[in-house]
This record gives structure tokens, C-alpha cells and sequence, in this order.
């Protein structure tokens, strides 16, 4: 088929020299790699460099597919939980105190009064359940102000954060996870097959291994394959990344699946609304979740009784009376719930075998990093 030209039309003329290739920041290290040993020399564009011009590295195949993906990862989430009877709300991100404690807290005077940017919604999500509302989820930025320089830590990200009333146990909010995952990687698999292709040309990885029903380990089986592997653990501690990862491994070899929850967490290493263990109170009615040996999801059951509260938050190095509207919501009648929240980032990187978070927030905030 020949196609004369008569005219031409520039809708938006581009400068002549563009910051960056886009032919160079497509190329996968693969490519790169080969063309190495063949005594060719190409170009690649490290991730500071493609950040900066970050309009210009998004056209990309892959970015463009792992942006459609998160698209879909917001969407499934949603669609799910509303077919569960859950309420979408929104929160405020300027509140009076710490929502999760600790020092990672961006402080700012708001006209006289000490404030904070929220850590979480956690504190509003579950005020929202004292108000009878059953099951609440948001999707919504979160702010963390830790030093941390690695591949998986962000200082603002997008929080999918879910709350729900507990009638019997508090497994009924890992089975919510469990099922709410399930479909939305069968969903990714389904309906995003041209995206996840074309962020495998450049960043290959293997699909996630996960089974139809998650597997549930507690805290003490975890603690115990890693002992039996040769990795001493502190009992009542946290696990450190490297435990993490040796652990998904070890999960991945005896069960077959990149994807499980691990409940019964110590208490002393959890927020301080956490609800402990009824049989033992150095445990906690609390669960993590995992994708390839990285953890995405921090859930458990809530203190839903004051008096109680206060006692948890003084102990936590909260000053109680900066989140007393929050307790105070307790003390006109409270069902016993619980909840999670997860990095919308964190689960496409994982999802996608990504080496890097940076690589699934459109514009990373991290502690070096406020532009573009």
C-alpha cells in the first residue's frame, strides 16, 4: 500500500535533542549484557537519570505496561471489597499526633497547633467503624518520614487500607485477604497479559507461584524452618529483611507457593493498638503477608477498650492526649475489629519481580528525592 503525504501537521514540536533515548531507557540489562560480550557498548540509563526526566521515561513499553498494571491493582481492589458490602471513605492527611508511633513522622505546624502528616489512616478508619459502618477500605497517600535507602521504602506512597467488623474471630480478616488476593492475581493474569509482557521484555521475571487457598503459618512455625535452616531468630523479635527472604525461600520449597500469611506476631513489635493474644499476651492477634519473600500486608485485630488503649499508647512513647478523639470514639460502644493496610507500589513491584519500588511510583518520594 503506497501513501502519498500532502500535508503535514506538528501538533507539538519536541526540542531536537532529547534528555533521553528512548530506544536506551527501553533496553533491558539482558540486552545490554550480550551486547557486552560481543564487544559492543550500549547505552543504559540509570534510574536517578530516568527519574529526572521522568515524563520522558514513562512512554516506555514496560513503565507504560507497569502503570496500566497498578491501574488494574487499584481497580480489583476496589471492585472486590464493594462486592464484599465495604464502604469507601476518605480521611484526613493532617492530623494532631502519630498514627502509628515511632520517630518516621513528618511534623509541620498547622496554624499554631503541632501537627503530623498521617502515617496511615489507621486511626479515622476505625472511628469510621465505631460509627457503625461495618467494613471500610481507602485508597490514599501515606506519609513515612524514615531514613530509609532501599529498594522497598518510600516516604509517600499510595496505602490501600482496609478496617471491618470481627463477629466471631479475627481470621475472618485473613480470610478477606486471602480471597481478595487471589482474585486479584487472577485478574492481573487475566486481563493484563499484553502489559505484563511487555514489562517482562525489559525487566524478565517468573509469574508469581501462588495457590488457591493462601497458606497460614504462625509467627513460631516461621521462626522454627528458619532454625531448622540454620537461621537463629529472636523468639519475641522482628524478622530483619534477610530472615524474610530466607524464609519465602524456605516456604516456596516445602509449599509451593511466593505467596502466605504468617500470624501470631510477637506484641512487642507491633503498633500499639494491637490486640494480644487471648492465650498468651507476649503474642498478638496479628499476621503479615509475603510476595516473594517480601512482606506487603501488616493486618490484625484492634484494642477496641480505652482504658486499655492509653495504657498501650503511653507505653508506645504516645502522648495519649494527641490522639484522644481516638480513643475517646471507644468509649461510646466499639465491636470488636481488626484490619490491614498495604503499599499499592510494594505489590506491583512484587507482582512483577521488580528490583526496585522506585520503578512503580510514578513519582518517587524518598528521602533524596522531592522532584520532579
Amino acid at each position: 500500500v503506497e501513501i502519498q503525504v500532502r500535508k503535514l501537521y506538528c501538533v507539538s514540536r519536541a526540542v531536537p535533542t532529547l534528555p533521553i533515548n528512548l530506544e536506551d531507557a527501553a533496553r533491558s540489562e539482558v540486552e545490554i549484557e550480550k551486547a557486552l560480550q560481543a564487544g559492543e557498548q550500549l547505552v543504559r540509563v540509570n534510574q536517578d537519570t530516568r527519574l529526572n526526566f521522568r515524563v520522558l521515561d514513562v512512554r516506555t513499553p514496560a513503565n507504560q505496561g507497569i502503570f496500566r498494571i497498578q491501574s488494574q491493582v487499584g481497580n480489583a481492589f476496589r471492585q472486590f471489597l464493594l462486592s464484599e458490602g465495604f464502604v469507601e471513605i476518605h480521611t484526613p492527611k493532617l492530623i494532631a499526633g502519630s498514627s502509628e508511633g515511632g520517630a518516621a513522622v513528618f511534623r509541620l505546624d498547622y496554624k499554631g497547633q503541632p501537627a503530623c502528616l498521617a502515617q496511615s489512616p489507621q486511626l479515622h478508619k476505625q472511628m469510621a467503624i465505631c460509627g457503625d459502618f461495618g467494613r471500610v477500605f481507602e485508597v490514599g497517600p501515606v506519609f513515612r518520614a524514615e531514613d530509609s535507602y532501599t529498594h522497598r521504602h518510600l516516604c509517600e506512597f499510595t496505602g490501600l487500607d482496609v478496617e471491618m467488623e470481627i463477629k466471631k474471630h479475627y481470621f475472618e480478616v485473613m480470610d478477606i485477604v486471602d480471597r481478595l488476593f487471589v482474585a486479584m492475581f487472577d485478574t492481573l493474569n487475566k486481563n493484563c497479559k499484553k502489559d505484563l509482557e511487555a514489562v517482562g521484555c525489559q525487566y524478565p521475571f517468573q509469574p508469581l507461584k501462588y495457590l488457591r487457598q493462601t497458606l497460614r503459618l504462625t509467627y513460631e512455625e516461621g521462626v522454627q524452618m528458619l532454625k531448622e535452616a540454620g537461621v537463629e531468630i529472636e523468639p519475641f523479635g522482628d524478622l530483619n529483611t534477610e530472615a524474610e527472604r530466607k524464609l519465602g525461600q524456605l516456604v516456596l520449597e516445602k509449599y509451593g507457593t511466593e505467596f502466605y500469611i504468617l500470624y501470631r506476631y510477637p506484641l512487642a513489635v507491633r503498633p500499639f493498638y494491637t490486640m494480644p493474644c487471648y492465650d498468651n499476651p507476649a503474642y498478638s492477634n496479628s499476621f503479615d503477608v509475603f510476595i516473594r519473600g517480601e512482606e506487603i500486608i501488616s493486618g490484625a485485630q484492634r484494642v477496641h477498650v480505652p482504658e486499655f488503649l492509653e495504657q498501650r499508647a503511653a507505653a508506645c512513647g504516645i502522648e495519649v492526649k494527641t490522639i484522644s478523639t481516638y480513643i475517646d470514639s471507644f468509649r461510646y460502644g466499639a465491636p470488636p475489629h481488626g484490619g490491614f493496610g498495604v503499599g499499592l507500589e510494594r505489590v506491583v513491584m512484587l507482582f512483577c519481580g521488580l528490583n526496585n519500588i522506585r520503578k512503580t511510583s510514578l513519582y518517587p518520594r524518598d528521602p533524596l528525592r522531592i522532584a520532579p
